[in-house]
């Protein structure tokens, strides 16, 4: 679907180069140019386009980042079509925990809260998920009972392809979900819907809400149980953790609270058999595959087979400069770093420099020539790369010590993490603090305390267990993980002056800007193209 038009979903899938993108996981090879009775007349084909769907979410196209993009029309591969870094920019910029030194284009817009609905970042996030959801929608009307009988799959292998129909709808409800949480509506379509050009129906917030619950609790007995799906595909622990999420924003989507049901599927995933593993770097490595123990569901990411400049790749080159080789990258990309509201949230000694000793996880900003000392953390001036505190996060190098697959550094072997054993930790205690049921303070308590403890944080006291202190744990825990922007809207504090930050809404001290900030807006070029689509308030 190379020539998919994001202004216009088209009801088809150009079945050409569908290649093994989830690549050093799940074990399949490419296959090119071929038609749709040649890539579904077997098993392992099936399977290969499986490895798309999850590819959707780690590469731009399937020619590599200089070839032809899944999502044409102008916008730039590699910073506009990938989801990791597209779903990065909207999630993190807009936030304490990032900012961009560059001038390309809108990017600035984000950290400023000051973006319309013409930005080519936000068109290309729109259109990325429905682009998932458009294959995702083949792939299951090819998955049918009667495609599988006419096609001479039988016995085992229709049994697998039937399986790995629930997981193509946990992809569907996750990339709806991106939708429901950055725009609140979506074009909606699904493989009911069939082949052709028409114009797709707009679903609202609660009836997006509605929609991805149900397909979740649907499918969850159709997963694999926890921890026994193969690496890289997801299980009923990613489903439960899904719906767990959900729930904890439920107000915010729906206006109708949902902690009660937060808490019973955050312990349903706790429950599963996950534990947290001993060091809190390693599940940011290039060898993060081995702490599936805590890693829930991952996006995998090769430095030979899923390269892209808009996965994980992004992570090691944009936040460095000289100091590229501590972060496994050929370069330093000289953009990216975060405001001193993260630096905050951590612990500093008598000078003002972040003390590791404290917490752990603050070694990350922490480089051979960054030191997260007061003067460098203040940024003076956004385009100023030079100020700011650094993150390194991601890092290139495999913990055993052996190579990386890319020799050359340019590409990333990290696996993004989604979803991860302390969110759900966090949720449950979150939960319980929001008046939900079927959980306790006590084990709300003892969840937060065994994340600290990794990092070696002073265990809290029960005196200490608040909102506001699990805001603030959620941003040492889970900071460039995506969640930061979401936590702020249902905190109330991403767009109100109760909580500023440096260079909030682009003013030094930080501003309060409109609410309208708290959603995106419906791209214009969308609303052009399909008059079913209506666009969000103030913009």
């Amino acid at each position: 679907m190379k020539n998919i038009s994001f202004s216009k979903v088209m009801m088809f899938v150009a079945l050409t180069a569908f290649i093994a993108s989830c690549g050093k996981k799940l074990d399949l090879f490419p296959q090119h140019d071929l038609t749709q009775e040649q890539v579904y007349a077997s098993a392992a084909g099936y399977k290969s386009i499986l490895a798309k769907l999850y590819g959707t979410l780690s590469i731009s196209g399937n020619s590599g980042p200089a070839g032809q993009p899944d999502i044409a029309g102008g916008l730039d591969e590699g910073s506009q079509v990938g989801f990791i870094r597209g779903f990065f920019n909207l999630q993190e910029l807009p936030t304490d925990e990032a900012v961009v030194a560059w001038d390309d284009q809108t990017i600035k817009s984000f950290h400023n809260l000051s973006w319309n609905s013409a930005d080519p970042f936000i068109l290309g996030m729109y259109a990325r998920p429905i682009y998932n959801i458009t294959l995702i929608n083949e792939y299951i009307r090819q998955a049918s009972d009667a495609n599988l009988a006419s096609r001479n799959i039988t016995g085992a292998d229709a049994g697998e392809i039937r399986k790995t129909k629930a997981e193509a709808r946990f992809l569907r409800a996750f990339n709806y979900w991106v939708m429901l949480d950055l725009f609140g509506k979506s074009t909606f379509i699904t493989e009911a819907d069939g082949v052709g050009t028409f114009l797709p129906v707009e679903k609202s917030r609660t009836e997006l809400f509605t929609y991805i619950e149900s397909e979740l609790l649907a499918i969850q007995n159709d997963l694999a149980t926890v921890k026994t799906a193969e690496y890289g595909r997801v299980d009923q622990g990613a489903n439960w953790g899904l719906l767990a999420r959900l729930y904890l924003n439920a107000k915010v989507y729906t206006g109708a609270d949902k902690n009660t049901e937060a808490i019973t599927y955050a312990a349903k995933v706790i429950n599963g058999g996950y534990s947290l593993q001993p060091k809190y770097a390693q599940l940011f490595m290039a060898d993060n595959e081995k702490r599936k123990d805590e890693i829930i569901f991952a996006i995998n990411c090769d430095g030979l087979r899923t390269q892209s400049y808009g996965n994980t790749t992004f992570f090691i080159h944009a936040p460095a400069g000289a100091d590229n080789a501590d972060f496994g990258a050929s370069g330093g990309w000289a953009g990216y770093r975060a405001t001193k509201g993260l630096a905050d949230l951590f612990p500093a000694d008598g000078s003002g420099n972040l003390d590791t000793s404290k917490d752990l996880r603050a070694t990350s900003f922490y480089t051979s020539v960054r030191k997260a000392s007061p003067s460098q953390i203040a940024i003076t001036s956004i385009g100023d790369f030079s100020t700011g505190m650094a993150v390194r996060k991601y890092i290139n190098k495999r913990s055993d010590g052996l190579p990386v697959s890319d020799l050359t550094l340019a590409f990333s072997d990290v696996d993004y993490p989604v979803m991860r054993l302390p969110e759900m930790y966090l949720i449950y205690a979150e939960a319980v603090l929001r008046g939900g049921t079927g959980g306790s303070s006590g084990t709300a308590l003892n969840y937060v305390n065994l994340v600290r403890s990794r990092s070696q944080a002073t265990p809290w006291s029960a005196a200490e267990l608040t909102l506001q202190n699990i805001l603030n744990e959620r941003g040492r825990e889970l900071y460039w993980e995506g969640h930061r922007r979401t936590d702020l809207i249902r905190y109330n504090l991403l767009t109100t002056g109760s909580y500023l930050w440096p260079w909030k809404g682009g003013v030094a001290s930080g501003t309060s800007v409109d609410s309208k900030y708290n959603i995106y807006p419906i791209p214009s070029a969308n609303r052009t193209a399909n008059t079913n689509l209506t666009q969000n308030a103030g913009y």
